[in-house]
């Protein structure tokens, strides 16, 4: 796969599709955001991470100081599409000629790595494209096998994964992932980390899911569908899946879904 391809792609198709549509029409699958939003967060996050990338960001202070220096909205879609133009091309320049060992700020502690942001931001693009689509109520398009391979894995392994170090994670099930067309497989452990924010005092009780260990019992649900509406189904974009299994396992999937992902 050549991801910057893939990013450059995905992201011309969003702006197509948002450029005509209405800007006040609300994304169905990221309903706080309308067209106009959702083209301007996605050249948002390109804008970003191009500057992480130049920029050698390695710290958190620095993240939040380019962050912060973000410019406002634009009041049309028109003036933000030449933005989000350039912003995919920095991003997909940046990309290209950084390796992925190379290291960088990102939000996931446990890899600081351009490798990271490279494949983060294949899946922003792809499920923005698509959330595009959902929102100009149009025909939503196929994601290629190994695009949507790399998004269920990212999904698994970073979106479902993430928990704070001082969470106590308590499992509830595990489940197969299997994409019908491809082959692939997925075991996770499905359940919930609790605990309480050392800074806010706030109490947490949140559905999560990991990569099950080679010694995790065998699953009790599994979710199939071809590759594409698996990676769909896992982001929450609407994706065609059937879900079979022990009543338990089900429904600790049903809640994991329930979160969402922006």
């Amino acid at each position: 796969m050549n991801h910057e391809d893939v990013i450059a792609a995905e992201s011309e198709q969003l702006a197509s599709v948002l450029a005509t549509a209405n800007p006040r029409a609300q994304c169905p699958t990221c309903p706080e955001w309308n067209a106009a939003d959702l083209l301007w967060h996605l050249t948002g996050v390109q804008r970003f991470w191009s500057a992480v990338l130049e920029q050698d960001v390695r710290t958190d202070d620095a993240a939040e100081s380019l962050e912060s220096a973000a410019p406002p909205q634009p009041s049309a879609i028109s003036e933000m599409l030449p933005v989000r133009e350039v912003a995919t091309q920095e991003l997909v320049d940046q990309l290209r000629q950084l390796g992925d060992d190379e290291p960088r700020w990102t939000w996931w502690e446990a890899d600081q790595t351009v490798g990271f942001t490279r494949r983060m931001q294949v899946c922003e693009a792809v499920m923005h494209r698509i959330d595009a689509e959902l929102t100009a109520q149009m025909d939503v398009g196929p994601i290629a096998a190994e695009v949507a391979t790399l998004c269920v894995d990212h999904c698994v392994d970073v979106m479902w994964g993430w928990m704070p170090d001082w969470a106590t994670w308590t499992p509830q099930a595990v489940v197969e992932l299997v994409a019908e067309d491809t082959g692939g497989r997925w075991l996770i452990e499905v359940g919930r980390w609790r605990g309480t924010g050392p800074e806010s005092g706030r109490n947490f009780d949140v559905p999560r899911a990991v990569r099950a260990g080679t010694d995790a019992p065998a699953p009790t649900a599994q979710v199939s569908a071809p590759v594409d509406h698996l990676a769909r189904w896992a982001w929450t974009r609407r994706g065609e899946a059937e879900v079979t299994g022990q009543t338990e396992a089900t429904s600790a999937v049903e809640q994991l879904l329930a979160q969402g992902i922006q």
